[in-house]
């Protein structure tokens, strides 16, 4: 298997930030974050158990992950034109801070697929993940893990730092 792709419907939780709540112990402020990982890790076996791939990556990979959220009602116009999208609508994705910063909800969809779909999380060598509008208020995920090429045992060579 050279590559991997999945859909993950339901509403993107991240992952981060922790809040101390006495005697030693942590907990995420994300109350959604056991949930979406539990979804995450739904959708990834679901996706392998369709391929004739068994086990994990156990080499580099090289992840994408878009994240998608519902538009709110306010992108859309009223009465007859409430399922018209409003010219004044933005055309990128959430970036208000009700919404988590795109690196908190990549961390949390990477832990999910440890052990599912990859040994350990620091085999991802490239990671692109975006955020933006689901059409028809459909939000979720959608996430693409291809195995880079021959692994020849150094680091992939960065251009510029060369």
């Amino acid at each position: 298997m050279t590559s991997l792709s999945f859909d993950v419907p339901g509403v993107p939780a991240p992952q981060g930030s922790k809040r101390y709540v006495g005697n030693g112990q942590m907990v995420e402020s994300s109350k959604a974050l056991p949930s979406w990982r539990s979804d995450v890790r739904a959708a990834a076996s679901a996706a392998l158990s369709t391929d004739t791939y068994t086990g994990r990556y156990d080499a580099p990979v090289i992840v994408q992950i878009a994240f998608l959220f519902a538009r709110p009602r306010s992108h859309y116009g009223t009465g007859r034109n409430a399922a018209t999208l409003k010219a004044s609508a933005p055309a990128v994705g959430p970036v208000s801070r009700n919404r988590a910063d795109v690196d908190k909800l990549a961390r949390a969809v990477l832990d999910a697929i440890t052990g599912v779909v990859i040994a350990d999380d620091s085999q991802v060598v490239t990671l692109s993940a975006s955020k933006g509008w689901a059409d028809h208020d459909r939000p979720g995920a959608y996430v693409h893990i291809a195995a880079t090429r021959e692994w020849c045992g150094e680091a992939p060579v960065l251009m510029a730092w060369r």
